[in-house]
C-alpha cells in the first residue's frame, strides 16, 4: 500500500458561483501529512528504502519535511530536515511530532539544501522536496485518481514553489490522454519564479522571497518545470498575498477545510474570477493543502496586508 492515499474529487458549488463557471476541487489537503507532497515523497522513501538506505536526509520549507517526516515514521527510518530561519514554529512542531530531528539553518531554503546535502553519507537518502522524477511519477497519481474518478476538465489550476507538483500533474496529463488540457498557475508576488522565468525565457533565480507563501518560496523552479511549459499549454498568474490569504478565509468558511496561501493562491483564481480562466467552463482546481500556517496566522497576516495596501 502506498503512502498517500486517494483523495475526494467534489464539485465546489460555493466556488462554482464565485467563479461562474464549474469548479471541482482535487482535495489532497486530506493526505495524512496534510499535503499533496506525500504522493510523491512517500514513493521515493519506500523505493530508498527497499534499495537499503538507512537515513532519510531532506530539506523543506515546511510541507515537504513534515511529508518525509510521516514516510520515515511509517517506514521505520530515521529522518533529519533541514529547515530555513523563515519556516513557521507550527512547521518545525510538525515535523518534530513524527520523530524526525529537525535542524534550522539559512535564511531561504537554498541555504538550508546546501548544508542538507553536505551531510549525506553512504547509507543516506536525499529526498528533494521538489526536483527529483520520482516525484514526479508519484504527484502524477493525482491525475490518475481525477482521470479515473470525472470527466476530462477545460483545464487545471494549481500553485507552482519548486515546480515538484506542476511536473507531477504535466506527467499525469499526458499519460491520461490529457495532453490538450491547458494548466494555469498560481504564485504570489515574491514567489513567482515560474511566471518570471516563463516571462524571460529562460530559468531565472529571484533575488529573495518577499512574500508570505513561503511554501511557494524556492526561489528557482526546477528545470523540468519550463521543459514542461516550452511543450504543453500554460497560462502563469501571480497574485497578491492579501488574495491568497482571504482566499484561505473564504475556503474554510464554504468547505470548514484549512489550507496555507500557497494552496490559497490558485483558490483566489476562482474566488476572485481570475482572467485567465475565461473561456473554460470547467476547470479542476488541486488543493494542494499545506498545514503549515494555522487559524490565527491567516487571520494576523489578513489584518497586516490589509493595513499596508491601505496605507499604500
Amino acid at each position: 500500500m502506498p503512502l498517500h492515499i486517494q483523495t475526494p474529487l467534489i464539485e465546489s458549488d460555493p466556488l462554482s458561483q464565485a467563479a461562474g463557471r464549474r469548479v471541482r476541487l482535487k482535495l489532497d489537503a486530506l493526505q495524512p501529512p496534510g499535503s499533496f507532497k506525500i504522493r510523491g515523497i512517500g514513493l521515493a522513501c519506500e523505493t530508498h528504502a527497499r534499495n537499503g538506505k538507512r537515513r532519510f536526509i531532506s530539506s523543506s520549507g515546511g510541507n515537504a519535511g513534515i511529508a518525509v517526516a510521516y514516510a520515515g515514521r511509517r517506514l521505520g527510518v530515521p529522518v533529519v530536515v533541514v529547515v530555513p530561519e523563515s519556516t513557521t514554529e507550527r512547521a518545525r512542531g510538525l515535523i518534530r511530532r513524527q520523530g524526525a530531528e529537525l535542524i534550522v539553518h539559512g535564511a531561504a531554503w537554498h541555504e538550508a539544501n546546501a548544508l542538507a546535502q553536505s551531510m549525506l553519507g553512504d547509507e543516506d537518502a536525499f529526498v528533494h522536496p521538489f526536483d527529483d522524477p520520482m516525484l514526479w511519477q508519484g504527484h502524477a497519481t493525482l491525475i490518475d485518481e481525477a482521470a479515473e474518478a470525472g470527466p476530462k476538465p477545460g483545464a487545471v489550476v494549481l500553485s507552482v514553489g519548486g515546480g515538484g507538483l506542476l511536473c507531477g500533474v504535466m506527467e499525469g496529463l499526458h499519460r491520461n490522454g490529457w495532453s490538450d488540457v491547458p494548466v494555469i498557475t498560481a504564485e504570489t508576488h515574491g514567489a513567482d519564479a515560474f511566471a518570471r522565468s516563463i516571462a524571460a525565457g529562460e530559468r531565472i533565480a529571484l533575488d529573495a522571497i518577499t512574500s508570505i507563501a513561503t511554501s511557494l518560496g524556492a526561489k528557482q523552479v526546477c528545470e523540468q518545470a519550463l521543459n514542461w511549459a516550452a511543450r504543453h499549454p500554460v497560462r502563469p498568474v501571480v497574485i497578491d498575498d492579501l488574495a491568497a490569504v482571504r482566499a484561505c478565509e473564504r475556503f474554510l468558511d464554504d468547505h470548514r477545510i484549512l489550507v496555507e496561501p500557497a494552496c490559497g493562491a490558485s483558490l483566489a483564481l476562482a474566488y476572485d474570477q481570475a482572467e485567465a480562466l475565461q473561456g473554460f467552463d470547467d476547470v479542476l482546481v488541486v488543493v494542494c493543502g499545506g498545514t503549515t500556517a494555522g487559524v490565527d496566522a491567516l487571520r494576523q497576516w489578513r489584518d497586516d496586508l490589509a493595513l499596508m495596501q491601505g496605507a499604500a
